[in-house]
């Protein structure tokens, strides 16, 4: 199968799913990137069939080739085991990523939304919100801010998603908010080192639509991994990843 022929039954897999088998698909490679990332984002928990599963990981890690991935290993640190990165976390190849969660921690519902939460999952496949979810299911209850939880990467070039659920600031700032953030960099961190995961790289947790202040976030994180490496002791190798221009300048001037 072609790359579009994939994509084309993918999209017939997930509308059938919902009793749609009418709709048509477009021609349109754009837009029928955006009805297949639609459909995963907003399909509820479920069995997939095994050759479903095949194809979509088939396409999947074929459209995160073609956007390139890049091997930690090939970067240069800025401080002795720790790095800082400028990119697209799902194109890492590392030990674990971090996703910046919401407390039902089964990814981002909302269709073709930007954030961290919905990229991964859409592009780690439709078994990482079943898993998900499964995890949730089991714990009964929604993720407390400042837990962690570990799952498999699925079609991600990473090993693991390390899941964290960040404070929301509305307002002002607060200490709580503050420790809260700090808990989520050491949950993960504790949870990386339990698994023997020799690298992580975090994003810009809280930042965003989350309202934490970015100077201020970055200046915990950094903080906090570096009180983790001296205390524990860990060989834990940390990516900081960023997206924006502006969260690199404010990592990098934090970190020389």
């Amino acid at each position: 199968m072609t790359n579009k022929e994939k994509r084309e039954y993918l999209i017939r897999y997930l509308l059938a799913e919902r009793g749609e088998n009418s709709v048509l698909i477009p021609n349109d490679e754009y837009e029928q990137r955006n009805l297949l990332r639609s459909l995963f984002n907003v399909r509820t928990p479920g069995k997939v069939s095994e050759e479903y599963k095949q194809i979509e990981g088939e396409y999947l890690r074929e459209e995160i080739a073609k956007k390139g991935v890049t091997d930690y290993k090939t970067l240069t640190p800025i401080k002795p085991g720790i790095y800082l990165w400028q990119g697209d976390i799902t194109t890492l190849k590392c030990g674990a990523i971090v996703n910046a969660a919401n407390s039902g921690m089964t990814g981002c519902w909302q269709p073709l939304h930007n954030c961290i939460d919905n990229c991964i999952h859409t592009y780690a496949g439709v078994e990482l919100r079943n898993t998900c979810d499964k995890i949730m299911k089991e714990q009964g209850h929604k993720e407390p801010t400042g837990k962690a939880k570990i799952t498999l990467s699925y079609n991600l070039p990473c090993r693991y998603v390390i899941h964290t659920v960040g404070p929301i600031v509305n307002g002002l700032l607060e200490n709580s908010h503050k420790e809260l953030l700090a808990l989520c960099y050491r949950s993960c961190l504790e949870i990386a080192d339990c698994y023997n995961i020799e690298s992580i790289a975090f994003c810009c947790i809280s930042t965003g639509v989350f309202g934490f202040p970015q100077s201020e976030a970055a200046k915990i994180a950094i903080k906090t991994v570096e009180e983790y490496l001296e205390n524990t002791k860990s060989k834990i190798e940390v990516i900081f990843n960023v997206f924006r221009a502006d969260d690199y300048k404010i990592y990098r001037e934090l970190l020389k």
